[in-house]
């Protein structure tokens, strides 16, 4: 069907995730170890290639474990517990919790804030999280890093290629009505399932030692970023700054170590597709590009987007960030929050539960679209 073969091994490594999800890091590492054999023998450069890739998985890797350890330091400073005290005790409770994860996004990286907003979420209602809600996290998050270049890896990527700070804000238009169009049936169906705690958990008390671990912990990325585009070092700095003060929460690497290695294996997979480039830049194409980032991570996305140039970069930055959430394994938050939360790994649950991300996703595309316009600009 002149379908090529890396595409087809592709395909069929994420449809064995998505059946087999109990399995989902040995269908990724046979996926790609029969992807690597196969371009070793078609002469493809893997030696160059790989050591190109090298910063960015490392980077990622770094990340999601140095969060792992923060979401833990974080629930046992003693906020989550005292949360409660803050949120609404009805189903508006949850959805300000959305709200807050969407706001912190903006100035942190995504995975940060969906593990925060996941941590909280366990204390607040008592351990019975509905998959949907979970879902409604990693979309809160990475609506909110869409529209900053400090929240997300591709807005980064996009104002380190030129591309002026200001130019992604306007994702915030199709976010915030994605937020909304998400958050309040997913704040309301967890309402159902369980109500928020109307009081701080028994005992709650904060923690300023690991408060500031994890204060520390976050500015380290933040800054990392802005000066070396790399904050998943930022973030080891300050665990190694602590460590002699605050113990390490170890027991939290193991399932981090898997979501990372699960991770990194799925974006290298997708950086050997062979797409040398895609149709002519439009809004349509962009819209495309929102659902592949489903499947296809967004990173090796933008940066094909990048090579062609042409886009309107706020629609891209919204489409292919957003437009992760629709699958747990579509963004690196999903796949973060996963090794805290197991049961995100049913893909069947994911969207029997969070059936409306899709619809919010493209009302506000098509909000974007009718609003700020399809403005596309050249890169220097």
């Amino acid at each position: 069907m002149g379908i090529p073969l890396e595409f087809i091994l592709f395909g069929l490594t994420l449809a064995g995730i998505a059946v087999f999800h109990r399995h989902t890091l040995a269908i990724a590492l046979t996926g790609l170890a029969f992807l690597l054999t196969w371009k070793g023998f078609a002469g493809f450069p893997l030696v160059p290639h790989l050591r190109e890739e090298a910063r960015l998985l490392a980077n990622l890797a770094a990340l999601l474990l140095g969060f792992a350890v923060l979401a833990r330091h974080f629930s046992d400073s003693g906020i989550p517990g005292l949360m409660p005290r803050f949120l609404p005790d009805d189903w508006k409770g949850p959805f300000c919790l959305l709200v807050f994860v969407f706001a912190i996004s903006t100035c942190l990286d995504n995975i940060a804030a969906a593990l925060v907003g996941g941590t909280v979420a366990a204390s607040v209602f008592r351990g019975r999280v509905r998959v949907g809600y979970l879902a409604a996290l990693v979309a809160a998050s990475n609506a909110g890093g869409a529209g900053s270049v400090l929240g997300d890896t591709t807005t980064t990527m996009l104002w380190i290629a030129g591309v002026p700070a200001a130019k992604p804000l306007t994702a915030f238009i199709g976010s915030g009505i994605a937020l909304i169009g998400c958050g309040i049936p997913a704040a309301l169906a967890q309402h159902r399932h369980q109500p928020i705690a109307a009081d701080p958990a028994p005992g709650a008390r904060l923690d300023p030692k690991r408060a500031a671990v994890v204060a520390s912990m976050l500015a380290g990325a933040l800054l990392a970023n802005l000066a070396w585009d790399l904050p998943g070092a930022g973030v080891w700095i300050a665990v190694l700054l602590w460590m002699p003060f605050v113990r390490l929460p170890a027991k939290a690497l193991p399932e981090a170590a898997r979501g990372a290695v699960f991770l990194c294996a799925l974006v290298l997979m997708a950086s050997l597709m062979p797409v040398e480039s895609l149709p002519a830049a439009s809004w349509h194409t962009t819209l495309g590009l929102g659902f592949v980032s489903a499947v296809f991570d967004n990173i090796p996305l933008t940066r094909l987007a990048l090579r062609q140039g042409g886009y309107d970069w706020g629609l891209l930055a919204y489409a292919v960030g957003f437009g992760g959430s629709l699958l747990w394994f579509g963004s690196s938050a999903g796949v973060a929050l996963a090794a805290s939360f197991p049961e995100m790994r049913s893909v069947g649950k994911w969207i029997r539960e969070a059936w409306w991300m899709a619809p919010a996703f493209l009302l506000g595309f098509m909000v974007m679209v009718w609003t700020a316009g399809w403005h596309p600009i050249p890169l220097p």
